[in-house]
């Protein structure tokens, strides 16, 4: 087992530890496509719940576990066990991940929203530790501007890796002859297999480095809404709700566009579907270098409006025809495989600049702030389509016939609803400050401040657990 050390500065980190400590994100990629695109049709088509019933309990789950995030980040930023802060925490989420996803992807027929909603709330649950303990622990591997838009790529090309190995499934499964509804359960017991392993290996084999607390403080709560009303912190909020919802409406709304109004089959939307998520493993990492050449937010622009520019051109190109949709799809793939990276490689550096102000370490709570504007924004993604479309007289059931208008309303709620959400998410960080000339900044006060902690005594508590001497404004204990 790895021990703790202190973060005293930037310490150079090999591949081959960045992309072992980055395999937590295949299950989580996986788990996004796979709950967002075939999860909700599979309850519709397969199970016979209606559109109603699972917008409504995607869009209470989302809302009743809006509070979940910011207690598990408070709870994540003052653990201090022999194991780590965040070792810990990955292993508690991966069982509650693991039962959850058995429940959803191997759901008896005549489901109602009950049950829905307790397996919801249980599986966004683990969801939320796993995520938020890899991005935390991330934030800490590194600290410098250019290597967290490094590690971050890398987490980010990962999740697409995950993505795409799922997506192979129902293309596979369709090819030996396998229904749809088999193809989704294959789906839920492949990334039920991969969380204990990732999780296993990230455990044993990464390091932990826990920054001192330099303030003796307690944290109150105006402290906290003093966190989420930081400018810099609520601008990226609003940028990650809108860069959510954008793609997660087009996500919730995927496999009946393609089939239904462009007239692909289901193995071709997947195919189509693959190829958005394969452009994103190219995307990540060179959208992480542009970062590092240009800055973060400056991408973060770039790759929204090319985005949005890119989905217009699906309207336009022929029904059916998969050569014509294939760069279009990857066009669109590439770019958004930048929006997450961005926004959470931008919150650590703020993070960076709390901390210096604040004395303490509050990344968890942070990211789980983030993580709420996620949830927020999810909520409306399938809890506003899905009714949408049901008053608008599209039906979801297999083998149904739908109107004309319905079919355009179902084309339109697909193309408007993501352009105007992603250019709202560019627009959010116009004007950002902290550059990386700032940061370099931020990071040497950070290290001279821990460096002259790491040179305080250590204290052993009753419990055995180190504890640090408090410094005197002379720097003496």
């Amino acid at each position: 087992m790895t021990h703790d050390a202190p973060a005293t500065g930037p310490r150079p980190l090999s591949s081959p530890m960045v992309l072992s400590f980055s395999t937590v994100a295949l299950p989580l990629g996986a788990l996004a496509v796979a709950v967002a695109v075939y999860l909700p049709p599979y309850f519709a088509s397969h199970l016979g719940v209606s559109l109603t019933v699972i917008g409504t309990a995607w869009a209470v789950v989302r809302l009743l576990d809006i509070g979940v995030d910011p207690v598990l980040g408070l709870v994540m930023d003052r653990t201090r066990t022999k194991f780590g802060r965040y070792r810990v925490w990955l292993a508690i989420g991966a069982p509650i991940l693991m039962i959850a996803v058995y429940a959803l992807f191997e759901a008896p027929g005549g489901i109602g929203s009950a049950y829905l909603i307790g397996w919801l709330l249980i599986f966004y649950l683990g969801t939320s530790i796993l995520s938020l303990g890899h991005s935390a622990w991330a934030a800490t591997l590194a600290t410098d501007y250019h290597q967290r838009s490094r590690v971050f790529g890398v987490l980010a090309a990962t999740g697409v890796v995950g993505a795409v190995v799922v997506l192979l499934i129902p293309i596979l499964a369709s090819r030996i002859g396998w229904s749809s509804a088999q193809g989704v359960r294959a789906m839920g017991w492949f990334i039920f297999a991969m969380v204990p392993i990732v999780v296993g290996l990230v455990c044993l084999k990464t390091p932990e480095h826990i920054v001192r607390r330099t303030s003796t403080e307690h944290f109150k709560l105006q402290d906290y809404l003093g966190l989420i009303t930081k400018p810099d912190l609520l601008r990226l909020f609003l940028a990650q709700m809108a860069l959510t919802l954008g793609p997660g409406w087009m996500s919730a709304l995927y496999m009946f566009f393609f089939i239904d109004a462009r007239k692909y089959s289901a193995e071709q939307a997947s195919a189509l579907l693959l190829v958005y998520v394969v452009a994103g493993i190219l995307g990540a990492p060179l959208t992480a270098r542009l970062a590092m050449r240009f800055s973060k937010h400056r991408t973060l622009m770039v790759t929204t409006t090319a985005y949005a520019l890119g989905l217009c051109l699906v309207m336009v190109t022929p029904k059916g025809s998969v050569l014509a949709a294939l760069p279009v799809m990857f066009w669109c793939g590439f770019m958004a495989a930048g929006f997450d990276l961005m926004i959470r490689a931008m919150l650590a550096d703020v993070a960076d600049e709390v901390r210096l102000e604040q004395g303490q370490e509050q990344l968890s709570l942070i990211y789980a702030l983030n993580a709420l504007a996620t949830k927020i924004a999810a909520a409306f993604a399938i809890g506003l389509t899905f009714p949408l479309l049901g008053r608008l007289g599209y039906n979801a059931a297999e083998g149904a016939s739908n109107t004309p208008q319905a079919i355009f309303s179902l084309e339109l709620a697909f193309i408007v609803g993501p352009i105007f959400f992603v250019m709202l998410g560019g627009a959010c960080v116009l004007g950002w400050k902290l550059d990386a000339t700032k940061h370099a900044d931020i990071r040497r006060q950070l290290d001279e401040r821990d460096a002259l902690y790491a040179e305080a005594p250590i204290l052993e508590s009753l419990s055995g657990e180190p504890a640090i001497a408090v410094l005197a404004g002379d720097g003496k204990a």
